[in-house]
Formats: structure tokens, C-alpha cells, sequence
């Protein structure tokens, strides 16, 4: 199968690219790596007026490290976090997923932009940022706005940004010294679409207590005050309250339940650096 004919453009910044989206009046789309976007143009699951190739603008490329955020462009491919060629160790949790992401030849074409973007319920990047308290900045012809990870996806393939919007830049808080995580993904096996995702997030220089469980049918479940489902040390989960929660996030089947819930159990052990109770 071929892609059905589409006009392209190659604009040369943000500014420009968000224009060319205002002019397909919903009919553009934007390609960068195109590790998503390619099989869907061929199966004519997608079939756009226009497609607008981000691909060369220098902004997605930026990276920037201030004192108190990384701030990496939505451009930037997961290989690249993967092999430091930008420096992400103040988070290092970054690299860690990155490198956990499908397979190699998935992480040299896939953007993180391009993940949050098309806000697959089961990646990686969808996952870990809303657990991290990222913001996204996203520009458009009316000018730039900020948007929070956990407010940016509303449902499976589905986000606030808009026809004519671009997702420039994902904007890292930097934890403090004494901050922990916990991070596990569930998969039949390595490369395959994980069935479960939980992050843990302990950053007690910084106030945060953060518990995310993912890879559901739709956005992410963030708990912001996670010793209220953990338990002040993390070890003592309430799984009555989060089988509650899987069950209003639509995981009604037993099994699938109890798979994100020791996805969590892991995630809280391995951030508070205790073994799970046998």
C-alpha cells in the first residue's frame, strides 16, 4: 500500500510550520521522524492535504540544560537520549527509558515529540513525563503556551494541541539530590507494547510524591499525593483504591488488574530500594 497523494513543505522554523498547518485548515500533518506517521500513511490510515516536514528545523534539535530544568526539543530521537549524545544525566531516568523503547531502528527514526504527539495509551514517553511533572511548550500562529504532561493527553490518541499547534519543547524539572524513582514496564516481550506501566517518583527536597500507572485505555492515571495509595513508605499499597482507579480507567478483566498493580508494587520497591514481601 502507497500513501494517497498529499502536497509536502519543508518550512525552516516553528513559526513557519505552525502557519503551514493554519493553511491545510485541518488537512496538514506534521512528519519529523516518522516512525508513526510512515506505516499510517501507506495503510491510508491517515490521508492529509499536506504533509509539513519538521525534520530540519534547528529549534526541535535544541538542547539546554538550566538550573533548574532540561529543556530538550521535541525533534530529539530517543537513540539520542539513549546514547548521551545530549547530556540528560541530571534526570537519569531519561536514558533508562529511552533505551527501553522497542527496538533500535524504532529509537533512531522516533522523536519524543512525535511519541507525545501521537499519544500511543502504551509508550514510553506518554508515561514517564506526566510522572515526572514536565511541561510541554507548543507553539502556534497566536504565539506560545504552556501545557502541563498530565493535562496534555485526554484520551488514546488524543491531545490538547491543536490543528495549527507544534510541540517544540518538553521541559524537564530537575530533581533534587535526594529525589528517587521506581520505573517498570510489563511486556510479553522486549520491543513489544508494554501491558502495563507504573512510575514512582519520591523527590521529598521538592514535595513530591508522585505515583503514575499507564499503559490503560486512555491518558495516564497520575496520583499526585501517592502515600495516600502507597503508604507513607511505599510499601504498603491500598490495592482496593488502586483497583478502583484501574477499574474507572476502563481495566474491568482480574488479570489485566493485577498486572498493573505489581507493575506499581515494583516500581514503589524499587524507588524506596526495598524487596517486595514474598
Amino acid at each position: 500500500m502507497k500513501p494517497a497523494p498529499f502536497d509536502y513543505t519543508r518550512p525552516a522554523s516553528v513559526s513557519e510550520a505552525a502557519a503551514a498547518l493554519a493553511a491545510g485548515e485541518g488537512g496538514a500533518k506534521l512528519i519529523a521522524g516518522g516512525q508513526s506517521l510512515g506505516p499510517m500513511l501507506n495503510l491510508r490510515l491517515v490521508q492529509p492535504r499536506l504533509l509539513v516536514d519538521v525534520a530540519g528545523i534547528e529549534a526541535l534539535h535544541a538542547f539546554e540544560e538550566t538550573a533548574d530544568a532540561l529543556r530538550i526539543g521535541a525533534g530529539i530521537t530517543a537513540a539520542n537520549i539513549e546514547d548521551q549524545r545530549i547530556d540528560t544525566g541530571a534526570v537519569p531516568l531519561l536514558q533508562r527509558v529511552a533505551a527501553g523503547i522497542a527496538y533500535r531502528a524504532v529509537r533512531n527514526r522516533g522523536t519524543i515529540g512525535g511519541s507525545l504527539c501521537h499519544a500511543d495509551p502504551a509508550a514510553d514517553w506518554v508515561n514517564l513525563m506526566p510522572a515526572l511533572g514536565v511541561r510541554y511548550e507548543l507553539v502556534g500562529p497566536s504565539g506560545r503556551r504552556t501545557v502541563a504532561a498530565a493535562d496534555f493527553m485526554t484520551a488514546a490518541f488524543e491531545t490538547v494541541l491543536a490543528p495549527d499547534e507544534v510541540l517544540e519543547t518538553v521541559v524537564i524539572p530537575k530533581p533534587s539530590a535526594g529525589a528517587r524513582f521506581g520505573h517498570v514496564k510489563i511486556a510479553r516481550k522486549t520491543g513489544k507494547f508494554a501491558m502495563a506501566i507504573a512510575v514512582v517518583v519520591s523527590d521529598p527536597g521538592r514535595g513530591v510524591f508522585r505515583a503514575l500507572i499507564g499503559a490503560t485505555h486512555g491518558r495516564p492515571l497520575v496520583v499526585e499525593e501517592a502515600a495516600s495509595l502507597l503508604g507513607s513508605d511505599g510499601n504498603t499499597p491500598d490495592t482496593a483504591r488502586i483497583g478502583a482507579l484501574l477499574v474507572e480507567a476502563g481495566i474491568t478483566e482480574p488479570a489485566a488488574r493485577q498486572l498493573h498493580l505489581t507493575a506499581l508494587r515494583r516500581a514503589a520497591a524499587e524507588a524506596f530500594s526495598k524487596a517486595l514481601p514474598s
